[in-house]
């Protein structure tokens, strides 16, 4: 008999295991007075009351998480970065280079447009920096490539506009400085 099976049909785990299922079908019963839960359960076909707790502990882990976000955010859009970008120019070749200048520049817009309108958002949304944490996340990993999306569908768009409106002598200047950056790095 493995553990497993042996805590299973330990005597304390029985009883703790029928009192949950005691407090969900009392839960379900309470839940079948609103309809759209029912219609939920219906079509999904996931028990009203697993989908009503599943909810509430989300929540409780938005909210838990969220009390410590903001340090955490920052820390993850820092140290993980930095320890890879200082590898990455370690490195002979220059796609890892790429990835992580491109993130910093995200991360930088990110973080400035943030600061000017930091105490509206939270006022409006409560958990912005879980959220934004998933979003750090969701630049950093090299399985969505986030950081690129991000940077040419919003970030270029708003630098090529602004290098436009600048006019010539702003615009050479930048072809200047991309012609010492490519001699540089050679």
């Amino acid at each position: 008999m493995s553990a497993t099976q042996k805590v299973q049909q330990h005597p304390a785990f029985q009883q703790a295991q029928d009192k949950a299922n005691y407090y969900v079908s009392q839960l379900d019963k309470e839940l079948t007075k609103y309809p759209l839960l029912n219609t939920f359960e219906q079509r999904t076909q996931v028990p009203k009351s697993y989908a009503f707790l599943g909810a509430l502990v989300l929540l409780i882990v938005l909210h838990s998480i969220n009390a410590f976000a903001s340090p955490i955010s920052n820390l993850l859009g820092w140290a993980l970065p930095a320890y890879l970008s200082v590898k990455a120019l370690e490195t002979p070749g220059h796609n890892d280079d790429v990835q992580w200048l491109t993130y910093w520049v995200v991360f930088g817009f990110f973080n400035f447009t943030e600061s000017f309108a930091l105490r509206a958002v939270l006022y409006y949304f409560p958990w912005y920096f879980a959220c934004k944490t998933l979003f750090i996340l969701y630049l950093q990993l090299p399985a969505f490539r986030g950081a690129e999306k991000v940077y040419s569908a919003v970030v270029r768009p708003v630098f090529v506009s602004l290098d436009r409106n600048a006019g010539p002598q702003a615009s050479a200047s930048a072809d200047s400085l991309r012609e010492r950056v490519a001699a540089a790095s050679e």
